[in-house]
């Protein structure tokens, strides 16, 4: 049967309703106004209450994320106190008998991440769970890495990323059993059957709220310390550093890591150093985003720097740009693929210099499904396990004997022991252990880069991404796909398609995996947090010189993705 939907009239009563719960004054004042617009008749404001009101904002592994705006199918108090509630009544039910269950609570910068954060807070210690608050914005890996340290049932981080400036979202982990990983199925969907219980049965007014604790500055100084042991000891030499936090909360904790790892204050980008929930200065939030890193650039060219970090607004993220003078900015900021092997080829040969006995080393590299296969060659090469896993590090961080993982949109893991998620600020500082050990042999990240293609060959990655309005024509295109597989792709031959939609040895998952000629790859999926179609392109070549394998790769890279475009044009 056709999924049905309220009337117009429906909808005017359940906004009514939703007013009636909604204890923001300025939500309640912009649905306020829908409404008086649709009751004068205007088509466009019925067909925004139509969007608000008939569905909801999915819970999924994702946690939330979406538009600050009134009504359930946005980012707002309503929402957020049931997810609150929803969450609560899950640990409850999973608690062992006479144990209270116990989440710990964090936010970033955005806009109403603290009213997000006290709301759940004081809902969930309301319905019995111990709740704790961290002491102020902070980046999402301190709230992951609290999981842990303090020992609880489940952290709550309330940030969206580095999603545009009026998104924020509620990301969810489990401790225990789940080592303060992300959640997965099935507890995703029975943490959202709880939220649709509490939607259904109770008004927000009425949620009873409790006090909760608020934790003191040693869960941020023990993640400082933790962290900064991920530069490898104390730096051989100093690289010179432009440092941007991207309008975000990643700085000041930043800072203390740096200083503890032994490391001089890089150059900051003054603009983008202190949280600002409009960031100002970008179009986008996200290194990735061209035009992004152009400040970087301009700074780290006056400093000299050798290097440019950068974070993401909520500081999980990191991107790395080196000299390079064919570019017109100066600097290139290196693909998230690139800078993962460089960390993984590191992570493997610490893992190799741990090694004791006879056994030789262990441990396991991981990565997400679309990104550089050229990890399981480092794996191979250094005799480690490799395990490629679905996108997200909800799946990576849960890899069998961790000691690396990485996902191409710049998320990386480089102490699971310390946290179980992509931490940008223990990346930026175990890359910069890197950068300083080259200089101190007078050898530069460049020249690194040179001296993995020698040893593993080269894989060029390319990306196409196409954001749309309509989410219906993401599945057009992969119905397309699945219907017509192509014979080849910019010239070069299809070997097989594979399904992952039908399962096997991952969880079924809607990616398309297009296996090349040549040792090519293309993976299509629909992004899992954003509007988008992905199409994720890797080459390899190991023949020839360091520059022969490169242009090899990157010739066949740029034909794929020209190839691509025309298919899910």
């Amino acid at each position: 049967m056709p999924e049905q939907h309220p009337t117009d009239d429906a909808r005017v009563a359940l906004a009514e309703a939703w007013l009636a719960q909604d204890p923001d004054p300025e939500t309640r004042e912009e649905l306020s106004g829908i409404l008086d617009a649709v009751r004068a008749g205007d088509g466009a404001a019925a067909a925004e209450l139509a969007d608000r009101f008939d569905t909801r904002l999915a819970f999924g592994t994702a946690g939330l994320r979406g538009e600050i705006a009134a009504g359930p199918n946005r980012m707002n108090r309503v929402l957020v106190s049931q997810a609150a509630a929803g969450l609560a009544a899950y640990l409850l039910e999973q608690a062992a008998p006479g144990e209270t269950p116990s989440v710990v609570i964090g936010y970033d910068g955005r806009k109403n991440s603290a009213v997000f954060a006290r709301d759940s807070a004081e809902i969930m210690s309301g319905a019995g769970v111990r709740a704790v608050l961290l002491p102020r914005l902070l980046p999402t890996p301190v709230t992951a890495f609290a999981v842990r340290h303090l020992g609880l049932s489940a952290g709550v981080m309330v940030t969206a990323s580095h999603n545009p400036p009026n998104d924020n979202g509620y990301k969810v982990y489990l401790g225990g059993d789940h080592g303060g990983s992300q959640i997965v199925s099935p507890a995703d969907a029975e943490i959202a059957a709880h939220i649709l219980r509490v939607a259904e049965s109770a008004l927000v007014p009425e949620l009873p709220r409790g006090d909760y604790e608020t934790a003191d500055e040693s869960v941020v100084d023990a993640y400082v310390a933790a962290t900064a042991q991920a530069a490898g000891g104390a730096p051989a030499a100093q690289p010179k550093v432009a440092y941007t936090a991207m309008h975000g909360v990643g700085w000041e904790t930043t800072a203390k890591v740096l200083a503890a790892a032994g490391f001089d204050r890089p150059t900051l980008v003054a603009a983008q150093i202190e949280p600002d929930p409009a960031f100002p200065t970008v179009a986008f939030p996200n290194p990735e985003e061209p035009g992004a890193m152009d400040l970087a650039f301009a700074t780290a060219r006056e400093a000299g720097a050798e290097l440019i970090v950068a974070n993401d607004p909520d500081a999980d993220r990191l991107a790395i740009a080196i000299p390079d003078e064919t570019a017109a900015e100066g600097y290139r900021r290196l693909t998230g693929n690139e800078v993962g092997l460089l960390l993984g080829w590191q992570a493997a040969e610490r893992a190799v210099a741990a090694a004791t006995g006879d056994g030789g080393p262990e441990g396991t590299l991981a990565c997400s499904i679309v990104s550089s296969p050229g990890l399981e060659t480092v794996a191979r090469h250094h005799g480690l396990e490799f395990r490629a896993t679905l996108t997200g590090f909800k799946w990576i961080s849960r890899a069998p004997h961790l000691v690396f993982g990485f996902e191409e949109a710049l998320g990386y893991l480089v102490n699971p022991g310390t946290v179980r998620d992509k931490d940008g600020i223990s990346a930026a500082v175990a890359f910069l252990g890197l950068a300083a050990e080259l200089k101190a042999a007078g050898r530069t990240i460049a020249d690194h880069l040179d001296d993995f293609v020698e040893r593993f060959g080269c894989f060029a990655s390319a990306q196409v991404s196409i954001r749309v309005t309509d989410l219906a024509r993401i599945g057009e295109v992969m119905a397309r796909l699945r219907a017509n597989p192509p014979a080849e792709v910019g010239g070069i031959r299809v070997e097989r398609i594979e399904d992952l939609a039908e399962g096997g040895e991952l969880p079924p998952s809607d990616v398309l995996r297009i296996v090349l000629a040549g040792g090519g790859r293309v993976m299509v999926r629909p992004s899992g947090t954003e509007p988008k179609l992905k199409v994720y392109i890797d080459a390899v070549s190991d023949e020839g010189t360091v520059a022969e394998r490169r242009a090899a790769a990157t010739a066949a890279a740029a034909a794929l993705e020209a190839g691509m475009r025309e298919l899910v044009a």
